[in-house]
């Protein structure tokens, strides 16, 4: 009776140590806390304030506001979306205080 108990608690420990697909530390979906991009499945990591709690975010898409990437890893405004750009004033000051905004273009079409 013993090994039947110790097999079906081995048998449960193991099914419930089974990955879900949904990230705890990374690979997390819009909406959830992070404290880097790198942690989220979209890359953009987002807060509204210096004070709020940053939350993963869509990627911008074409004509909305972006942010160029930074070391940083959390943003006021997403990054673009692959393929496009983000066309912003890259100072060292706007740098600094993450508030280079810009707009996100296709830089195929902007070539034409």
């Amino acid at each position: 009776m013993e090994k039947i108990l110790i097999l079906l608690l081995v048998a449960l420990s193991v099914a419930y140590a089974a990955p879900d697909p949904r990230g705890l530390v990374i690979y997390l979906e819009e909406g959830e806390l992070c404290l880097n991009s790198a942690q989220c499945k979209s890359k953009c990591c987002h807060h509204t304030s210096a004070l709020s709690l940053a939350r993963c975010a869509p990627l911008a898409s074409e004509n909305s506001e972006c942010s160029p990437k930074t070391l940083y890893g959390v943003y006021y405004k997403c990054p673009c979306e692959r393929g496009l750009t983000c066309e912003a004033d890259k100072t060292i000051t706007g740098t600094i205080t993450n508030t280079n905004f810009g707009v996100c273009h296709d830089a195929g079409r902007s070539k034409q």
